[in-house]
């Protein structure tokens, strides 16, 4: 396995849509989505280590989920997780750790892939990062993942390419945010739009050079710090100086500005999984299409559901299409499938209304 590849895996969101499973204090990268025996981001570093070394492989996360990290992932050291003290966006987190791989290997190629993503055809997942790591080794380049959109989908960001039959890896024409339904629907009859999946792949010296160029205050900061990155000074200089970093994302620090970008579309299907209603779409169903994760049902009348519990517990329905039933601990969610986007909402009235301690 080549030793200048690494991955940086992030690690530090909280995940509300899925409450009342994914909470503040234990967010759906740490559980068991599917049922299966493995949390996703078990997963997710199982497929970063089919072609980064292990001990190559960083995780980003909030400072209060590193003893889950640990737990989790028995193969990582302390010194491979990145603590963030305060929550500022994927770009600074992002220059962090591109600054702590840069000193320890001036020649690293990297992945920075989310912990949370549903990919089934990790062969073909590994094939495309090769394809990418190999472009950015030889050139200057920031390179994405794209997906081919299947529907016009509202939810995700878009990439628009330069039109090259010939070249496997599109240069980027331009970032679309989040459209609405008739714009989506323009974005895929074009037929050079993709889906942004948040999956970057770059070389340490290229990144470096673009948050340089780009994003000279944010630069500065870390820079101070460099010194002492991978010697134990190192966490007392982010605990001091992280929370000045600028709030910001690595699309809008780097991907819109720098002229470098380019996108390869994806081989392989891919689900962010950021709603109940994504995790169903990938979940086998019964002949009704109600979708069960380790609930025992009896289910009369009822179609197109999903429905979650502990493990064995009986769950007894009648007469319910279209809502998603989530039994956890102290909270039993009853909501349906096409106001999902809501629950992020409803969590924070359930913190006014009961405290912190359930959300």
């Amino acid at each position: 396995m080549n030793k200048n590849y690494y991955a940086i895996l992030m690690a530090g969101g909280v995940g509300s849509r899925f409450w009342p499973v994914s909470t503040s204090s234990f967010p759906k990268q740490f559980h068991d989505m599917f049922g299966t025996g493995e949390t996703l981001i078990q997963r997710t570093f199982k497929r970063l280590n089919k072609i980064v070394p292990a001990e190559n492989i960083y995780i980003l996360t909030n400072e209060k989920y590193n003893d889950l990290v640990l737990e989790q992932l028995p193969r990582v050291t302390q010194k491979q997780v990145l603590l963030e003290p305060a929550m500022r966006n994927t770009a600074p987190c992002i220059l962090y750790a591109s600054l702590k791989i840069k000193k320890q290997n001036e020649d690293a190629v990297m992945v920075v892939a989310p912990s949370d993503h549903w990919i089934e055809d990790e062969t073909t997942f590994v094939k495309n990062i090769q394809t990418s790591f190999d472009a950015c080794s030889k050139q200057d380049m920031l390179m994405t993942l794209g997906i081919t959109p299947t529907f016009p989908n509202t939810g995700y960001g878009y990439i628009q390419y330069e039109r090259n039959p010939k070249n496997e890896i599109k240069k980027v024409d331009q970032f679309r945010e989040k459209p609405d339904h008739e714009t989506a629907q323009y974005f895929i009859g074009q037929g050079n739009f993709l889906w942004n999946a948040g999956i970057f792949m770059w070389s340490a010296k290229s990144i470096v050079n673009a948050f340089e160029i780009y994003q000279k205050e944010l630069y500065h900061l870390f820079m101070q710090g460099y010194k002492v990155y991978n010697e134990k000074e190192e966490a007392s200089f982010i605990k001091e100086n992280y929370h000045k970093a600028e709030n910001i994302s690595i699309d809008y620090a780097i991907l819109e500005n720098a002229p470098n970008i380019f996108v390869l579309p994806a081989k392989f299907d891919w689900n962010d999984l950021g709603t109940w209603g994504s995790l169903y779409n990938e979940l086998e169903k019964d002949p009704n299409a109600n979708a069960i994760v380790n609930a025992d049902v009896v289910l009369n009348y009822s179609s197109r559901n999903i429905i979650r519990t502990s493990k064995k517990k009986l769950v007894v329905i009648d007469s319910l299409e279209d809502f998603i039933v989530v039994d956890k601990d102290d909270v039993l969610l009853i909501y349906p499938k096409k106001k999902e986007q809501e629950i992020k909402g409803i969590v924070s009235k359930v913190k006014e209304k009961f405290g912190d301690h359930l959300a």
